[in-house]
């Protein structure tokens, strides 16, 4: 029979995560291999260098750029204020003098006798990474960053919106089918990551965002609310960036969909802890997964059971979820798996599988379409 091994999400009650925390240019490493941290200790730092500024002195001045030496009260490298005059002629008898500010805060870099210019380059911008999440440094990228480990839950969702946020993890329904609604938030929500049901309602997260919720995690969100939440067609763009105020996570996909009781028992009984979460997602190449884990302090790594899932494969009966058009995020169940390469409608010949959707629908769709559920 056919067999083939597609990853899905991971839903692990205890394993070992690990995330790499780098700057954006070089900088200085703030902790050392071995530091324990938390979530906000800021683990490395760097400046991006501010904005350059142009301004022509000696022409705003009338005179010959061989001549700028004498006019400057500035030299290169000197600190300036925004309006201070950084060149001044002598006037006449000390009368009628000419004044030009400088146009912004910051340095005065170079100022040039050929052409005039001076370059002015505004203060730099300080840039500050965290460690996401409590652990232990394990690994030192010289100027760059460092790789935090933590042994705890670690859990996928689907798509995601919004960027990295921490707070203690609050279950506000009784079951993974019940919807989340405005009647559900309320201020006892304020900083926590929310776990809802099946979907939440543009009502309920326009509360979960008025609350100052850090995420919520439900299993689906209507497409047309998405669009309007962010206002415009997200196509294909990585997502995480987005300033919402509250992240959100779907573990399931588009449309009311029960959260996976595995799922939603696990969140719930992890109630009360700590959790950071990610709404990051890409769907394309180079897969990013929203992800929520729950640090566990007192585990180990000789606590976590080694799966070895290299041997797991896709087969008649497998559960998978749909991660690509037109069918994203329908879940369903493997009826076939043909052995001949069939031609798609972009005229390609793609090794395929069939399947029944669970709104009753059979498709027949290529391998790389579909991921298993794993659970």
């Amino acid at each position: 029979m056919a067999h083939a091994y597609t990853p899905g999400l991971k839903v692990a009650d205890l394993t070992v995560f690990r995330k790499d925390r780098r700057l954006p240019i070089k900088g200085e490493v703030l902790v050392k291999k071995g530091d324990k941290v938390n979530s906000d200790t800021v683990v490395a730092r760097t400046h991006l260098p501010g904005n350059v500024q142009l301004m022509n002195i000696a022409s705003k001045l009338g005179i010959p750029p061989e001549d700028l030496p004498t006019v400057m009260k500035k030299k290169e490298g000197d600190h300036v204020e925004k309006g201070e005059a950084v060149a001044e002629t002598a006037g006449f008898f000390g009368m009628l003098k000419s004044k030009v500010p400088a146009p912004c805060g910051g340095t005065l870099e170079s100022v040039s006798t050929i052409t005039g210019q001076a370059i002015f380059r505004e203060p730099p911008t300080p840039i500050e990474i965290d460690a996401y999440i409590d652990g232990t440094v394990v690994d030192i990228i010289e100027e760059e960053g460092v790789t935090v480990e933590a042994v705890g839950t670690f859990i996928q969702g689907i798509f995601g919106v919004g960027g990295e946020r921490t707070g203690e993890i609050k279950v506000l329904v009784e079951s993974p089918s019940e919807p989340l609604d405005e009647s559900k938030v309320d201020g006892s929500c304020k900083g926590k990551v929310l776990v809802g049901g099946s979907h939440v309602t543009w009502s309920g997260l326009q509360k979960v965002m008025d609350v100052e919720a850090a995420a919520v995690v439900v299993g689906g969100f209507d497409d047309p609310d998405l669009r309007r939440l962010l206002g415009k067609d997200l196509g294909v763009a990585i997502t995480g960036h987005e300033d919402l105020g509250s992240t959100l996570i779907l573990t399931e996909g588009f449309g009311e969909m029960a959260i996976a009781p595995a799922t939603f028992e696990l969140l719930k009984a992890r109630e009360g802890m700590k959790a950071s979460v990610n709404g990051a997602t890409q769907i394309r190449a180079g897969v990013i997964r929203p992800e929520i884990v729950v640090p566990m302090r007192d585990a180990g790594k000789d606590d976590v059971d080694v799966e070895h899932v290299a041997s797991m494969g896709l087969d008649v009966g497998s559960r998978i979820r749909v991660i690509r058009e037109p069918n994203f995020g329908s879940l369903g169940e493997v009826i076939d798996l043909p052995n001949e390469l069939q031609k798609m409608e972009s005229e390609t010949m793609v090794r395929v599988l069939s399947v029944r959707l669970d709104n009753g629908n059979e498709v027949l769709l290529p391998r790389a379409n579909v991921e298993m559920i794993e659970r």
